[in-house]
């Protein structure tokens, strides 16, 4: 594994790191002792991780969370949304921050962005990683994934979709991610966060989640990985994300959650705490 040295990243004023390349990154930071931190999913940000941190940062740990460039509070550079450069950016967060010991906890594409960091980056600063509703390892299907989905439904999405109405799709898409008694104001809540984002960033992102494959990567993180992933997970197939996944690392444990969908972390909030809270203290 060849290891690639972000440098020059550093924090410029309280709450923005900003990397080599230029882009600020917002970040929060709250509490002290063991680090833990949070990387969103697609088309969210750090204010989604707010009730995992909360809760940890009760614990007694200090938990971090960062916008994403082209979400949220972030620069919105108009480049760099492969996954390389994302999981550089993760890079250049742990480095101006000077992390180790790190508890690293992604949801949905960032967990794809974690597997790029470990194995790009190396797992140095890194001692555990929780992955929730992953997309990994590859979710479009190919002549050797002949499970996954069909690529011309995730054209069909960027192009019918997300470049013609992005409110429409997401008010569409917000029932299959939560549950039923998911409150009024929790589901407005999520519906702002995508409409913060740069719309080049969620095409961008969208598209390199469709191209990578992470089968290769996934044997070489040797560290503790728990995986939790519900069963009604209309965004991440439970047999194609999730068992595919926890097949590939040599190191993990899959917690399933029957019947929670994607947005576990909300809607099985009190669930994810504990397991989080228990496996960073393992």
């Amino acid at each position: 594994m060849t290891a690639y040295k972000i440098s020059g990243a550093r924090v410029i004023e309280p709450n923005i790191v900003r990397t080599a390349d230029g882009v600020n990154l917002f970040y929060r930071d709250w509490g002290d002792g063991e680090p833990v931190l949070f990387v969103a999913g697609w088309s969210m940000g750090a204010d989604s991780w707010c009730y995992q941190m909360l809760a940890l940062a009760q614990q007694g740990m200090r938990v971090i969370a960062f916008d994403r460039r082209g979400h949220g509070r972030s620069s919105d550079p108009g480049r760099g949304y492969d996954f390389n450069t994302l999981a550089g950016d993760l890079a250049a967060v742990l480095e101006a921050l000077d992390l180790d010991e790190v508890t690293l906890v992604a949801h949905s594409m960032g967990c794809n962005e974690v597997v790029r960091y470990l194995s790009r980056h190396g797992q140095r600063r890194i001692k555990r990683v929780a992955l929730l509703g992953s997309m990994t390892p590859c979710i479009a299907r190919t002549a050797d994934n002949p499970n996954g989905i069909d690529r011309a439904l995730l054209e069909y999405f960027r192009n019918e979709q997300l470049m013609k109405d992005l409110p429409k799709w997401v008010d569409e898409n917000l029932p299959p991610f939560v549950t039923e008694d998911t409150s009024p104001g929790m589901r407005n809540w999520l519906r702002a966060m995508p409409l913060q984002a740069s719309l080049l960033a969620l095409y961008e992102c969208n598209r390199s989640l469709q191209s990578e494959d992470f089968r290769a990567e996934l044997p070489g993180i040797a560290l503790p990985v728990l995986l939790i992933a519900g069963t009604n997970d209309a965004s991440a197939p439970f047999e194609l994300t999730a068992v595919a996944t926890a097949a590939l690392l040599p190191n993990a444990k899959l917690q399933v959650y029957e019947g929670a969908p994607h947005g576990m972390f909300l809607t099985h909030m009190a669930r994810v705490n504990s397991d989080l809270l228990d496996f960073v203290q393992s």
